[in-house]
């Protein structure tokens, strides 16, 4: 099957005349917010003079035929294309380290952007950064990106310019965390913000920005939608589904942010809205088990039975995978948030305009591989062919969902399905950073040792 790419855009640079719309919408006080432990440096962006556009050159999407599978035209929103990331991460990170840029060429103060991360959020910032000094746009001394990863996620780290320079390795420490559960970077690295952002600021002149905001993220993902309004608006089709791999659902109501945007504007009709598919593994299914049950208790999980080849199935709920190596499999680390604050509003929007949820297991997918492979056979960047080497599962999880809620009937016949494909990469694709050039930490003063 051959993919027929429909369209291209830079979310940034090509919608960046909307970004004022869009942070008046979503955002009630744009401004900088200078409390230590608070810090934001506010939404303003940069002039796009010929620095900042290079800077924003990855910012680039495709909106590409995939074929058709059963009675569904399939296409793919391909925001993956980013060769520092490969996921859709790229878009809000580049946004978010513009938006230090411009605060510290205000004001001149620097900025040390410091977040938890799975992985892929670490990565994107960290590339954005390195692009942004390369860029000349700030200076070693006034930019700066410190990251907290678990351990779990260690062969999703990628080596670059800020752990290749001795200089720039220490300013930008890549923090690892090998405590009991993954999700903890999260409280620890809000602990030692709250502990210590008012002695950096006090004792360095240094900002401190905790960036896991959600606005920070919604902000670029619209523009998702206003691609899809360029490339093919919903009017002129029939009715449409968006699939997206999921943790937090960040992507989605992003997208669908873009689209009240638009409808408020009526650029778009509210009847023509996309319905959602959510797609998550069995290891953290909570934003399907919230849709689903209205709980994020694992015991609104189907009963599964062990057969005699160690395969565990049910066959009672078409949401949640048939067949499984282990009910708890961890398919992704990068998928690993437990009881999200965004499960309501995703509810919500799932109720208002249409849309399900459903798991996929690990055996699921690597039945449908080779399909999946042909499916972006003629991709640039091709599925490897062996899927042990397989790194970031999203865009695999994603297709897969949506060819098993197909095949079970949980989308209307004949709807269009746009698939987010918000990453992929293989053993190939990552350079991956050597332990000299990771800093493990367990606890909040070994965070304040690593930065202070």
């Amino acid at each position: 099957m051959t993919t027929a790419l429909v369209a291209e855009r830079n979310l940034i640079l090509d919608y960046y005349e909307r970004l004022p719309q869009v942070v008046a919408a979503l955002v009630d006080d744009p401004a900088p917010v200078t409390e230590p432990g608070a810090f934001s440096p506010g939404f303003t962006l940069p002039e796009p003079d010929a620095g900042v556009r290079d800077f924003f050159e990855p910012a680039r999407a495709q909106w590409r035929e995939l074929g058709k599978y059963g009675s569904h035209r399939l296409v793919m929103l391909d925001l993956a294309g980013n060769p520092g990331t490969h996921t859709t991460k790229t878009f809000p990170s580049l946004l978010i380290v513009a938006r230090a840029v411009e605060y510290i060429r205000r004001t001149g103060e620097p900025v040390m952007i410091f977040t938890p991360t799975s992985a892929n959020k670490g990565t994107a910032l960290r590339d954005a950064v390195a692009r942004a000094l390369a860029a000349g746009l700030a200076t070693p001394d006034q930019l700066r990106i410190a990251t907290l990863a678990p351990a779990s996620g260690r062969s999703k780290l990628r080596a670059g310019s800020l752990t290749d320079d001795a200089e720039l390795r220490a300013r930008n420490p890549l923090m690892v965390y090998d405590g009991e559960r993954a999700e903890d970077v999260k409280t620890l690295a809000r602990q030692f913000t709250d502990a210590h952002a008012a002695d950096l600021k006090r004792r360095h002149g240094l900002n401190l920005w905790f960036s896991l905001d959600l606005r920070n993220y919604l902000v670029a993902d619209t523009a998702r939608a206003f691609f899809e309004q360029d490339a093919d608006p919903t009017g002129a089709a029939g009715p449409r589904l968006h699939a997206h791999a999921v943790s937090s659902a960040f992507g989605l109501l992003g997208y669908h942010a873009g689209r009240d945007v638009l409808e408020a504007a009526g650029e778009a009709r509210p009847a023509s809205r996309p319905a959602s598919l959510l797609v998550q593994h069995l290891g953290t299914p909570d934003m399907v088990l919230s849709l689903r049950r209205g709980s994020f208790d694992r015991a609104g999980l189907p009963r599964y039975e062990r057969g005699d080849d160690g395969l565990w199935r049910q066959r009672t709920d078409p949401n949640f995978p048939g067949v499984a190596d282990e009910v708890d499999e961890i398919l992704d680390p990068t998928f690993y948030t437990h009881r999200p604050a965004t499960s309501p509003a995703m509810n919500a929007i799932i109720a208002r305009h249409g849309g399900d949820g459903i798991v996929v297991s690990r055996h699921e997918c690597l039945e449908r591989y080779p399909a999946l492979r042909e499916l972006v056979a003629d991709h640039a960047r091709p599925l490897p062919d062996d899927p042990r080497a397989l790194r970031e599962w999203s865009l695999v999880m994603a297709l897969t969902g949506v060819c098993n809620a197909i095949d079970r009937g949980l989308v209307e016949a004949g709807r269009d399905v746009v698939v987010h494909g918000s990453g992929w990469y293989a053993d190939d694709d990552v350079r991956t950073p050597e332990e000299s050039a990771l800093v493990p930490v367990s606890t909040v003063e070994d965070i304040a040792a690593a930065l202070l």
